[in-house]
């Protein structure tokens, strides 16, 4: 799994978007886990010692239980959220009611028209949240323009 995750999960996702993220900002980022030497010692540790009770990590949340309080050690994993609800209301507005008009709906016939319109009022209202109903039509909608 450790193989999988390094030369997939990890060099293909998580490190991507924290590279692009930081650089979008001008901020410097270290991955000091990701140390040569961390890494190698890492791999080293059986597996039984990774994984205690159920609870992975086990050896790394023992060593920072002595310097920070538990209820950060052990609370669920939180990632960070792209805005897409607000860029929606906002500056991907414009493009997004151009993918998803009536008539561009209507003339291509891939989806039902009215409901997808509806989905779109109520998201610009702020009446409700549709970005995860919205966002893979409009990908569909953005990559059938190109594709045409």
């Amino acid at each position: 799994m450790m193989l999988t995750d390094t030369v997939t999960y990890l060099s293909d996702d998580i490190l991507v978007k924290v590279d692009r993220a930081a650089m979008a900002n001008s901020l410097e980022t270290r991955v000091p886990f990701l140390n040569q030497e961390v890494y190698e010692f890492a791999w080293k540790i059986p597996y039984e010692l990774k994984m205690r009770n159920g609870v992975g990590k086990s050896i790394l949340k023992n060593v920072l239980y002595n310097y920070v309080p538990q209820s950060i050690i052990d609370r669920p994993k939180m990632g960070f959220g792209i805005p897409i609800e607000d860029w929606l209301r906002g500056p991907l507005r414009d493009w997004a009611e151009e993918l998803i008009s009536e008539n561009r709906l209507s003339d291509e016939d891939f989806f039902h028209v009215q409901p997808i319109r509806e989905m779109w009022k109520k998201h610009l209202s702020g009446a409700l949240n549709y970005q995860a109903q919205l966002w893979p039509i409009l990908m569909f909608q953005a990559w059938l323009a190109e594709n045409k």
